[in-house]
């Protein structure tokens, strides 16, 4: 903890590293959700989903091959949570409605064994549309309500920077979900917005020290005030990340199935919300410029013929 408070590192003396790093997987990101695109789950899609238990372990092959040769080709199988639980995605169809098609689903798969009905939900194609735009505009709505936030807190540039880093977090965290194929749906989202919450939260945090220096250190270049403090603030970064990680490990690997997806996104969301708040946010607000004279407080008229004697 000590050793922390008297770290001296020259954080800004890597940015350039650290921007080819950034674009690098950024272009992966962006890359990998162009072609690949997201595993939309039915809250977007809209569909039926169904939960099924086993006595024992399910055979995954089986259970596609006679949904497949029932006419669910479409069907999505797979396991949640142990091998004994089966999660089955059925995607609606016009000509009938979802109570009948999810009837119809589930005569199928007691072909398959002796089988536990656990939860069917309903989700409509109209509703998912909805819930596609909405969570978009969700987003965009953050991004904008920080930067006007930002803006009046702070300056402008850092306002640019504090956005550009959320924007870096939100579409590395969006990319690493289209590589790994994991379903994408509402927890996933909130996920995500709360990835912007905790990753503005640790930039402000530099930013206020930033300002705070900049009135301090007189003598001090723009650079060599911001290493001062990434360093001043890195123990509370480093402690609030691992913790914090800690904390969604143990929902990661205990938390069961429902809550996976959730917990890993926001896994990463840390890991790079860590980063993006030391060489991101901070590393735009020196590339734009940002100078003593910018954060000085408004010198009154007449404050020096106030003061003579």
């Amino acid at each position: 903890m000590e050793l922390l408070k008297k770290t001296n590192f020259d954080f800004m003396s890597q940015r350039y590293i650290a921007i080819a790093l950034s674009s690098i997987v950024l272009l992966l990101a962006i890359g990998s959700l162009t072609i690949r695109g997201l595993n939309l789950g039915i809250d977007f899609t809209g569909g039926t989903i169904i939960e099924i238990g086993y006595p024992d372990s399910a055979d995954l092959v089986g259970v596609r091959t006679q949904l497949s040769e029932s006419g669910f080709d479409d069907a999505i199988v797979q396991y949640f949570g142990s091998t004994r639980e089966v999660l089955v995605r059925v995607a609606p169809r016009d000509n009938i409605n979802s109570s009948d098609l999810s009837n119809q689903a589930i005569d199928v798969l007691k072909r398959t064994g002796d089988i536990e009905v656990r939860r069917v939900e309903f989700v409509g194609p109209q509703v998912g549309d909805e819930l596609t735009e909405d969570g978009g505009l969700a987003l965009l709505y953050a991004l904008i309500g920080i930067l006007i936030y930002v803006y009046f807190r702070f300056e402008f540039r850092f306002a640019l920077g504090s956005v550009v880093a959320l924007i870096h977090d939100v579409i590395i965290v969006m990319g690493v979900i289209s590589v790994i194929g994991m379903e994408f749906n509402l927890t996933v989202l909130a996920a995500i917005l709360a990835v912007i919450g905790y990753s503005l939260n640790d930039t402000i945090v530099v930013f206020d020290r930033i300002r705070e220096n900049f009135r301090k250190m007189r003598k001090g270049s723009p650079m060599e005030v911001i290493n001062a403090s990434l360093n001043q603030t890195l123990s509370r970064t480093l402690i609030t990340s691992v913790t914090t990680l800690l904390v969604l490990l143990s929902l990661f690997f205990l938390g069961g199935e429902v809550i996976r997806g959730f917990s890993l996104a926001l896994i990463v969301g840390i890991l790079v919300g860590t980063y993006s708040s030391i060489y991101v946010a901070s590393n735009i607000t020196l590339l734009l410029g940002v100078s003593k004279e910018d954060l000085m407080p408004p010198q009154k008229e007449g404050a020096e013929i106030d003061d003579r004697p």
